[in-house]
């Protein structure tokens, strides 16, 4: 049973940063800290991870560059969810791997479209900082779910979908407005130039 809280704590964290997950995983396994599927802890997985986490992490602080990357990764992130999920249920039976499986990329794409979402409110913004701040903030609460659910696997579950609930009403919230501001700014601009 614990498997579906690690479904639900990676499924969150694969829709922020897959590569991250992966590879936080696969460290924990590696250095003993948890059982996790011997599939992530080989080096060659563990090593491509790697650079691909460095690339996301950098390309995830430049405004339009992580909406461009976060594009690319709409069918990427759930795919490698997907697939923990596969790990994570292991030798159980085909219908809670099918399960546990689907649960953990349907989550992903929930917080892969909350984070989407959130970044092309927050690159609407003029200064560089938000981008950055918002990013470091989503690597924190990465490796902080997934930390924490090592020992307190329902823990992180919950706050993980505490987070996405936030996450998702906030990339609502802030779209709407967006929206509104553009509407806005519209119909003054087509007032100014009938007159």
């Amino acid at each position: 049973m614990e498997s579906i809280a690690y479904a639900i704590s990676g499924g969150w964290a694969s829709g922020i940063s897959a590569y991250g997950t992966v590879l936080i995983v696969g460290l924990v396994g590696r250095l003993g800290l948890a059982d996790t599927p011997e599939a992530l802890q080989r080096t060659d997985v563990l090593i491509l991870v790697g650079v691909l986490a460095a690339i996301e992490f950098v390309a995830d602080k430049v405004a339009y560059v992580d909406s461009l990357w976060d594009s690319v990764h709409t069918v990427v992130r759930p795919i490698i969810a997907g697939v923990l999920g596969v790990l994570i249920a292991g030798d159980a039976s085909t219908l809670e791997q099918a399960l546990t499986a689907t649960l953990t990329g349907g989550l992903a794409l929930l917080s892969h479209a909350a984070k989407a979402g959130l970044r092309l409110a927050v690159n609407t913004s003029p200064e560089p900082a938000s981008n950055v701040g918002v990013s470091a903030a989503e690597d924190l609460s990465v490796a902080g779910v997934l930390l924490l659910a090592i020992e307190y696997p329902w823990l992180a579950a919950g706050i993980a979908l505490v987070l996405l609930a936030i996450m998702l009403g906030l990339a609502i919230w802030l779209l709407k407005r967006i929206r509104r501001g553009w509407h806005r700014l519209r119909d003054r601009y087509f007032a100014d130039v009938s007159t």
